[in-house]
């Protein structure tokens, strides 16, 4: 039996190259992010915003850049359907509809190693993919939570999203299990969340169901971001309620009540402060500082209650 030689190559000869961001620091361009949470907690919809902001140009929450212009999206959907919840949800969300494309896989459904999936990113020229949810697009032969099914698949999807630099987003569900540590508690096998390079976890706030929160659960390109905050109302309505301080391991443990708490505390402080007129901005973080609550806590409120900010000649200050 013949040998093949080894070919040895020297990190000398590597040309590095900086990551490139759709949403830094949570999704990046040409790596798979796993967006995951219990059913019912908004991911969907949570993306579908995203996904309506990118197909207008607009820029993405607590975001250092806007998009220069509006951008392709793949949103490939199983779990709703297309023309009574996606497609409303995209126009609620104020998408344009002809920058958002989705593969007729009627006859032949896809998986996540599916070459059709390069073929569309490359043909519609997709910045971003999103497949909704993973385990519809693992393949009736394979079991998500064996490492050995996984890891070639993934692979795979990772060639395909570093080759056309474009970022792939899948949303998966949480497992029921208990006492794991956060990164063990998405659905499947470990090696899904250790394909990825970004995971943000979806929960909702115990004290008030209406606000969600995203938070990161793993970064590996970037430090991880700030928790951002948005609202789900009855109707079907959204809203960005902007940061939120809380880390992925209280929402997940439920030490969110803490933080509710504070933030509920810092809403009632703010509309009494704030309700015989407006106060400089340094004067109520300063009042905060004295009650141990945090500008981000502060902020959240601020946004919460839509409270403006008013430039004058002596800085800035808060109104109702």
């Amino acid at each position: 039996m013949s040998r093949k030689n080894a070919i040895i190559r020297y990190y000398s000869s590597i040309i590095q190259k900086e990551v490139d961001w759709l949403w830094y620091p949570y999704i990046p361009y040409g790596r798979i992010t796993i967006v995951q949470g219990d059913p019912g907690e908004g991911k969907t919809t949570f993306v579908l915003n995203l996904a309506a902001r990118l197909s207008i140009g607009q820029e993405l929450p607590e975001a250092p850049n806007p998009p220069s212009e509006p951008q392709n999206v793949i949103y490939q959907s199983t779990e709703d359907g297309l023309a009574d919840t996606i497609k409303p949800r995209l126009v609620n969300a104020g998408a344009d509809c002809s920058h958002i494309a989705f593969i007729d896989d009627e006859n032949h459904p896809l998986t996540l190693d599916d070459n059709r999936l390069e073929q569309a990113v490359i043909q519609s020229n997709a910045r971003l993919l999103v497949l909704d949810p993973l385990q519809a697009f693992v393949g009736v032969n394979v079991d998500m939570h064996r490492a050995n099914d996984i890891r070639p698949i993934f692979q795979k999807l990772a060639g395909i999203a570093e080759r056309t630099e474009c970022a792939v987003v899948i949303i998966g569900h949480m497992n029921k299990a208990s006492g794991l540590k956060d990164l063990y508690r998405g659905l499947g096998s470990i090696d899904i969340a250790a394909a990825a390079r970004s995971v943000l976890l979806i929960g909702r706030l115990k004290n008030d169901p209406s606000i969600r929160v995203m938070t990161h659960l793993k970064s590996s390109l970037a430090p991880e971001g700030c928790s951002i905050a948005f609202e789900l109302v009855s109707d079907g309505g959204f809203r960005w309620v902007g940061r939120y301080d809380i880390t992925a391991g209280d929402l997940l443990s439920g030490a969110q009540i803490v933080e509710e708490s504070k933030s509920e505390q810092a809403r009632t402080i703010l509309s009494e402060l704030l309700k015989h007129g407006s106060i400089p901005c340094v004067e109520v973080y300063a009042h905060f500082r004295e009650l141990n609550i945090s500008e981000r806590t502060v902020d959240t409120a601020k946004r919460i209650l839509k409270i403006k900010s008013i430039k004058r000649d002596d800085g800035w200050y808060w109104s109702l």
